[in-house]
C-alpha cells in the first residue's frame, strides 16, 4: 500500500502540472462543440501547450491505475487531493498565473480536509476492491443523474452565468464516474465478459465526455477556480465512493467522526472560495 500512496503523490503532481498545460493550450484554441468532435480534437491536436498537456496526463492516468490496484480508492484520492496546493505553486512560479489569496486558502481549505479525512480513517491493507452490485449501481447511477442535471443545467439559458461552473461540476462528477467504475474493475474478478463488456465500454465513453467537459470548462474560466474545482469534486466524490461501495471504514470513535465532519466541512468551504473575486470569474457559455 506504501507503493501505492507513493504512486499517487508522483500521479498528484504530474496531474496538476498537465492541466496548467492543457489549460494554457485551450485558452489559444477554438472552442469544442460536442456534435464536431473530431474537428474539435484535431483544433486542440494543433496546440502543443495541449499536447503536452495531455500526454503528460497519459502517463499520470497510469500512474493513478497502479496507485488504485494497491491502495484503497478513498486513500488514493486523498493525497490526489492533498496535493492540489501544488497546483497554486506551479501555477504561479512556472505559468506567471496570478493566485489570489482567498484561492490560496481554498486550496488549503480543501487539501487539508480531505488529508486530514485520510489521516482519521482507520489502519487500511491492501486495495480494497471488492463491493456488491447494489453499492455499485446505485452509486454509479446517482452520478449519472448528478451529471445529467448539470449537462440540462448547462444548456439553460437562465444558468448561462454559470455555465463555466456548471462545466467545472460536470467535469468533476464525470471523472469520479469513471474513477470508480475503474476501481470497481479490480474486484470484479468473477464478474462474466457478458458484463465486464458493457462495463468497459460504459467506462471509456464517460471517460471520454469527462474529457469533453474537461476542455469546455478550461476554456471558460481560470486555472485556478476551474481545475481546483473539478479535482476537488471528483476527489471527494471518489472518497466517498470508497465509504459507499468499497466499503473502506469511516472513523471508530466519536472524536475520529468529528473530525471527518470537519474535513467534509473544509471541503465545502473550499468549492466556495475556489472563484476568484479580483479576477474574472468562469465565464458564460
Amino acid at each position: 500500500m506504501q507503493v501505492g500512496i507513493a504512486l499517487a503523490l508522483v500521479a498528484a503532481l504530474m496531474t496538476n502540472l498537465a492541466s496548467l498545460l492543457k489549460h494554457r493550450g485551450c485558452q489559444r484554441a477554438t472552442p469544442v462543440r460536442i456534435r464536431q468532435p473530431l474537428r474539435s480534437a484535431r483544433t486542440l491536436a494543433g496546440s502543443r501547450w495541449f499536447a503536452a498537456g495531455w500526454g503528460l496526463a497519459a502517463v499520470a492516468w497510469l500512474f493513478h491505475l497502479a496507485a488504485l490496484s494497491m491502495a484503497p480508492i478513498s486513500l488514493v484520492q486523498a493525497v490526489l487531493a492533498g496535493g492540489a496546493v501544488m497546483l497554486a505553486v506551479i501555477s504561479q512560479r512556472l505559468f506567471g498565473d496570478p493566485v489570489e489569496r482567498q484561492q490560496w486558502l481554498a486550496l488549503l481549505l480543501g487539501g487539508g480536509g480531505l488529508a486530514l479525512l485520510a489521516l482519521t480513517l482507520p489502519q487500511l491493507h491492501g486495495s480494497d476492491s471488492q463491493f456488491s452490485v447494489g453499492a455499485i449501481l446505485g452509486f454509479e447511477g446517482g452520478l449519472a443523474l448528478l451529471a445529467s442535471g448539470l449537462a440540462l443545467g448547462h444548456r439553460s439559458p437562465r444558468l448561462a452565468a454559470r455555465h463555466g461552473v456548471l462545466l467545472a461540476l460536470l467535469a468533476g462528477t464525470l471523472i469520479a464516474f469513471a474513477g470508480i467504475a475503474i476501481k470497481g474493475l479490480f474486484g470484479a474478478g468473477g464478474v462474466s465478459i457478458a458484463v465486464l463488456a458493457p462495463w468497459i465500454a460504459l467506462t471509456a465513453l464517460c471517460g471520454v465526455l469527462a474529457q469533453f467537459a474537461v476542455v469546455a470548462a478550461l476554456q471558460r474560466g481560470q486555472a485556478i477556480e476551474t481545475i481546483g474545482l473539478i479535482g476537488l469534486v471528483a476527489n471527494a466524490t471518489q472518497i466517498a465512493g470508497g465509504v459507499l461501495v468499497f466499503g473502506d471504514p469511516l472513523a471508530a470513535n466519536p472524536a475520529g467522526l468529528a473530525l471527518q465532519a470537519t474535513a467534509f466541512a473544509l471541503v465545502c468551504a473550499s468549492a466556495l472560495l475556489l472563484p476568484a473575486r479580483g479576477l474574472p470569474r468562469l465565464a458564460s457559455g
